[in-house]
């Protein structure tokens, strides 16, 4: 049996992060980037002979967090500050969340690589929900500016 892909793009969200880890390098710093991702669909065409509605995270029936896919995704990425869960100034970027001066997210890593997973991880029951399991994600691509990209296949 043939199975289809399709792509989409998100775009246009500023996030800032650190890497507490990487203390020989600048990435320990707080620093931002204009972040984009790219999904991979694969299935079976549905009855309009589509794998994927492009305009499916408007248009969905199910939810990411409780909140409509696309919300979610500006929840999560669109000028937020993203913290790892074991940073040693989590407590700091916690009061300035309370304070205003940061939308804080804390996620359990923190780096390209594992957003294009947690993406993945977040997405992927959505799409196999909506689609009755017709469709499932098989790539993130999660993309620093223009430059640099990192991707996760299960």
């Amino acid at each position: 049996m043939s199975k289809f892909q399709s792509t989409k793009v998100f775009d246009g969200f500023s996030t800032v992060f650190r890497q507490w880890r990487a203390e020989d390098t600048h990435c320990k710093y707080m620093h931002g980037y204009s972040v984009s991702f790219k999904l991979w669909f694969e299935g079976d065409l549905d009855q309009r002979q589509w794998v994927w509605d492009f305009g499916g995270f408007k248009r969905s029936k199910g939810s990411i967090d409780n909140m409509q896919p696309e919300a979610w995704l500006s929840y999560m990425f669109d000028h937020t500050f993203i913290a790892a869960e074991d940073d040693p100034h989590l407590a700091l970027f916690k009061q300035m969340h309370e304070q205003g001066l940061v939308q804080l997210r804390v996620l359990k890593d923190v780096g390209a690589e594992r957003f294009s997973q947690f993406i993945y991880e977040k997405v992927n029951p959505f799409v196999l929900q909506e689609t009755d399991g017709r469709v499932r994600v098989i790539r993130v691509e999660f993309r620093e500016h223009l430059r640099n990209t990192a991707i996760f296949e299960p």
